[in-house]
């Protein structure tokens, strides 16, 4: 890990929330990353120990974070991400649905139901995701 991270200038992060995973997005994994990369957080608020973020950028460790989750949602007026010049939240929405493209999954799911097949996208709650 730490030999990804030295080389990594952008960090995506996508993971399930899991115990191993709570408060990942930490001063020591930030401190692992080159000087002045960047982060991109669309997995879960949780990953986030939000002050540790300030500090790396306060401090130049990173240069910029797009957040689409955070810890608390929705995001409290009052909460430093809504001012600070380095962090773009976005507004926690993975993508647009386009209706034609959704008919079509819908429609797929139905026939694997009907044929006793596995369904597309489906969420296995005992996996933690």
């Amino acid at each position: 890990m730490s030999a990804f991270l030295a080389r990594t200038d952008i960090l995506v992060c996508l993971l399930p929330l899991k115990d191993a995973t709570w408060g990942i997005l930490a001063h020591d994994l930030f401190a692992q990353l080159p000087r002045g990369a960047a982060l991109v957080n669309v997995g879960r608020g949780a990953h986030l120990v939000e002050q540790d973020l300030l500090q790396a950028l306060e401090g130049g460790q990173l240069s910029a974070a797009v957040l689409d989750v955070c810890e608390a949602e929705p995001l409290p007026v009052d909460h430093p991400f809504w001012e600070h010049p380095q962090i773009l939240l976005t507004p926690h929405v993975a993508s647009m649905t386009r209706p034609e493209a959704a008919v079509e999954l819908v429609l797929e799911n139905i026939r694997r139901h009907d044929a006793g097949e596995a369904l597309i996208g489906f969420v296995d709650r005992t996996r933690g995701y």
